[in-house]
């Protein structure tokens, strides 16, 4: 987003940029499912009321994985227990 509105210069394509950078730091990239966006709409209370956010939420419990984040509010969730959290 930040190069497509002139935020910030790159190189490479974005979505080149992006593959690079997956195949580089040998990440799994992890799909959203049908499955997931359901379960982003029937999250623990009170939760995060940005929807991208929930999602990610959702993918994280899905897959037991930890969100590495500065996001204040996903943090809040996580120490209700409800997903894994590290602040950065």
């Amino acid at each position: 987003m930040l190069v497509s509105r002139g935020r910030m210069t790159e190189t490479k394509e974005p979505l080149r940029w992006y593959r690079d950078f997956i195949r580089e730091s040998r990440l799994e990239e992890q799909p959203v499912t049908a499955e997931i966006y359901v379960a982003s709409c029937f999250l623990p209370q009170p939760v995060h009321n940005d929807p991208t956010d929930r999602i990610i939420i959702a993918t994280a419990r899905e897959h037991d994985l930890t969100i590495i984040t500065r996001d204040r509010a996903i943090l809040s969730y996580g120490a209700l227990g409800h997903v894994k959290v590290l602040a950065c």
